[in-house]
């Protein structure tokens, strides 16, 4: 058998002899930002920043999740929430209090920087009029 000529099925069976189970879904796409801190854009709860526990293509758990009700960056040349991520968070802007939060849709993730993660942690929580 040629390693570098090996057909679907024959990587099954390669797979198989080492117990390493092709019916599951493993995906490093997903796995690789559990762990980071990152802004979370979704169709349906809006923008939110937290520390990712869980994430697959059906949805993404955020630890420490606060939802970003209006944000702006501290660098005002940059865009919105790639802004933040990277520089952190204005002090006008108004942010919900932390929670553990599921989102089930379809999102995206931003890695934040340290700064931004220290700037959007310590931003105090908006209080409703």
């Amino acid at each position: 058998m040629d390693i570098n000529n090996l057909t679907i099925g024959q990587a099954r069976e390669l797979s198989a002899m080492f117990g390493v189970n092709t019916t599951e879904k493993w995906s490093p796409l997903f796995t690789r930002y559990i762990g980071k801190y990152v802004i979370c854009r979704s169709r349906n709860e809006g923008v939110n920043a937290g520390k990712v526990i869980a994430a697959d293509e059906t949805g993404v758990i955020l630890e420490d999740a606060r939802r970003l009700y209006y944000h702006a960056p501290i660098n005002k040349n940059l865009s919105w929430y790639e802004g933040v991520a990277r520089d952190g968070i204005s002090n006008n802007s108004k942010l919900g209090a932390a929670v553990e939060k599921i989102i089930v849709e379809d999102y995206s993730l931003t890695v934040c920087s340290a700064a931004a993660e220290k700037s959007i942690r310590e931003a105090k929580d908006h209080v409703q009029s």
